[in-house]
């Protein structure tokens, strides 16, 4: 059973570059970042896990923090 869940963490985000080597970014199997032009996330504290976020997911679910 699913439940929801709020983040409670902040998550470090920059544009995905157009032909970008993406070897070491986790990238879901219906992601097309070459069309879709997202974000690529890492853990603050563990900057080798990075994934890719599409543009939708992003644009729908995240703001820039305000410091």
């Amino acid at each position: 059973m699913f439940n929801k869940y709020t983040r409670t963490n902040v998550v470090e985000m920059r544009p995905y570059m157009l032909g970008e080597d993406l070897t070491h970014i986790m990238v879901n199997n219906v992601d097309n970042p070459r069309t879709d032009m997202g974000m690529v996330a890492r853990n603050p504290e563990n900057h080798d896990d990075m994934w890719y976020v599409s543009r939708r997911c992003f644009e729908t679910n995240f703001k820039l923090k305000e410091e």
